[in-house]
């Protein structure tokens, strides 16, 4: 494995493990169709786009980050690259919405 795919690979298990909130936390979630997500723990709830619904929904049954990223890629024809940084993006604005 060349060093490009070794850091692919480590930026990869990275975003679930370290960049969004724990399995439970997300399976609490209530979302709807529209992008209409509610924490019933803290009571907040907001708006999520097509592409941050898909994520949500995804991580709330799975926390396979390869997975993810394969799955955007392909859904939304975006780049690896492109995934990575829009889910890391989003990840920190979920964080803030839970904290």
């Amino acid at each position: 494995m060349n060093q490009l795919t070794q850091n692919d690979t480590a930026m990869d298990s990275e975003i679930i493990s370290d960049m969004f909130p724990s399995a439970e936390i997300m399976r609490r979630l209530a979302l709807n169709d529209s992008g209409f997500v509610f924490d019933p723990v803290n009571g907040r709830s907001f708006s999520a786009n097509a592409v941050g619904l898909y994520v949500l929904r995804f991580l709330q049954h799975s926390s396979n980050a390869n997975a993810l990223l394969d799955a955007i890629e392909g859904d939304f024809e975006v780049t690896r690259a492109v995934a990575q940084r829009d889910i890391a993006d989003f990840s920190g604005q979920l964080r803030k919405f839970l904290s």
